[in-house]
């Protein structure tokens, strides 16, 4: 058998607030969205146009509560063509939590903690 890696899920507080976030920090856009009419949970997808993977947005009506997202040990990464301009907008959106310059690699935080690794393109 050969699985197929198609989307990563993650718990939100405010959905708007991540959408925002990881459309300006990352340039991803919303694809697809699941919710019932009472409007009490959503799943909205994220991607990029060219990697055949999405980011799975799950929010929940009325949480309040942070979710326990597995600390920084347990985190997705992404590649950027230009990793100076990634870091200058991540500094100035100030939501870089780590760097180690010596790998070239650096961590930003969602709105709910997430880490979020950022490595050059190789």
């Amino acid at each position: 058998m050969k699985a197929k890696m198609i989307h990563y899920s993650i718990h939100v507080l405010d959905l708007e607030a991540s959408l925002a976030f990881y459309r300006h920090a990352l340039g991803l856009d919303e694809v697809n969205r699941h919710a019932p009419e009472d409007g009490s949970w959503a799943l909205v997808f994220l991607a990029d146009e060219s990697a055949g993977f999405q980011l799975e947005l799950t929010w929940n009506k009325g949480r309040v509560e942070p979710y326990n997202s597995g600390g920084g040990d347990t985190h997705l990464a992404f590649s950027v063509p230009d990793i100076e301009a990634a870091h200058a907008l991540h500094q100035e959106m100030g939501c870089i939590v780590y760097e180690n310059k010596e790998m070239d690699l650096y961590f930003i935080t969602d709105p709910d903690g997430g880490w979020l690794e950022i490595l050059p393109e190789k």
